[in-house]
């Protein structure tokens, strides 16, 4: 009978790191510390799997990791195999182009389009499979997909990375639309020009409306235009606006996503989801660790997570807050004289029939 498994004498530097590893908020590194500091009081492999829930090989496996490892098996490593085996040859790569630049139709199939499956399977099959590949066990869409993400098939398939995030942005969207403590939003900024005017078509009793765009004078103190922070919540229908001193960067995207969760949290709400466009301040990191800090801090204390999602690039018809700042900017024009930033300012708000509130501070360091 082999003498149970338990854990090297561990230094103090290594038992100090898995006490502060049990307020980690990783779950891998949090169980490995459990593990091995009840290995390290006595307890064998079997007893701490039943009080933590777990396998018995798990408990195994963290041991011997730590045995080889130390302090490096903590964290999770990559499960990817270091040597992976070609689905698809390099000399299989034209004749896939070839076959897939055909209609499915061609090969006898009842689509036009192909899917992964469909190509795994006229690949692999059929009198049409590719020379060289075996015809009794065609690969699963899975591995077809793999095959083409690691560059073993066509160059211009489309990204897996593309669809995945199209499939959790409307998961998102449905899980909002379900949850009455939920916020769906489409955010954008808009600049509001006190000189160019927009396309307009009014009516006019005499003569023809022309906007011609205003000239700005030398002693003016006002910006030419003024750059506005915008919300459209689906629930209510209904415009969020703050109007920045400056231009949209991180720290004022950070203080309105700050406003914005101060908002939801008099109405309780839990969870406000952002759908947004790939502007350089909603993706630079300083947002993002913004957020992900701020969720921490939501799940410990409590209060409103923020979820944000991205549109794709050059879409703006997606975002339902677009056609809100056209028809905006065509009912605040003024063709007669200029107008003033202030007198901008309070018709815009007036329009979106939203309580005129302080721009935000545009710190420059």
């Amino acid at each position: 009978m082999k003498p149970p498994l338990y854990v090297r004498a561990l230094t103090l530097e290594e038992r100090q790191q898995l006490v502060a590893g049990l307020h980690s908020s990783d779950a891998f590194t949090l169980r490995r510390c459990q593990i091995l500091l009840a290995s390290a009081r006595g307890q064998r492999p079997a007893t701490i799997a039943r009080n933590l829930g777990c396998a018995t090989q798990s408990v195994r496996n963290a041991l011997h990791a730590f045995d080889t490892h130390g302090l490096a098996a903590l964290h999770a490593q990559s499960r990817r195999p270091q040597r992976t085996r070609l689905v698809l040859h390099a000399a299989k790569r034209e004749q896939l182009r070839a076959l897939l630049h055909q209609s499915p139709r061609t090969f006898g199939k009842p689509r036009s389009t192909w899917t992964l499956a469909l190509a795994a399977e006229v690949c692999w099959t059929g009198p049409h499979a590719l020379p060289g590949q075996p015809r009794e066990h065609p690969p699963s869409s899975q591995t077809f997909r793999c095959a083409l993400a690691a560059g073993q098939g066509l160059d211009h398939q489309p990204r897996s990375a593309v669809c995945t995030k199209k499939k959790r942005r409307d998961r998102v969207m449905q899980l909002a639309m379900q949850h009455p403590d939920w916020v769906l939003g489409f955010a954008d900024e808009a600049w509001w020009s006190r000189l160019a005017h927009p396309p307009l078509h009014a009516w006019a009793d005499q003569h023809p409306l022309r906007l011609v765009e205003h000239a700005r004078a030398k002693d003016d103190p006002d910006p030419q235009a003024l750059c506005c922070y915008g919300l459209l919540r689906t629930d209510r229908m209904h415009m969020l606006l703050r109007f920045v001193e400056g231009r949209p960067v991180s720290r004022v995207t950070i203080a309105f996503l700050a406003w914005l969760v101060q908002q939801m949290a008099t109405e309780h709400k839990h969870v406000l989801v952002i759908i947004w466009d790939n502007a350089s301040w909603h993706l630079s990191r300083e947002v993002r660790t913004w957020i992900r800090q701020h969720n921490q801090q939501v799940k410990r204390h409590g209060g409103v997570r923020l979820l944000t999602c991205r549109l794709p690039v050059k879409s703006p018809w997606l975002n339902p807050i677009e056609p809100r700042w056209v028809h905006g900017k065509r009912a605040v024009v003024e063709p007669d004289r200029l107008l003033t930033a202030p007198e901008l300012i309070s018709r815009v708000y007036a329009h979106f029939g939203t309580e005129p509130l302080e721009p935000l501070q545009q710190h420059v360091a």
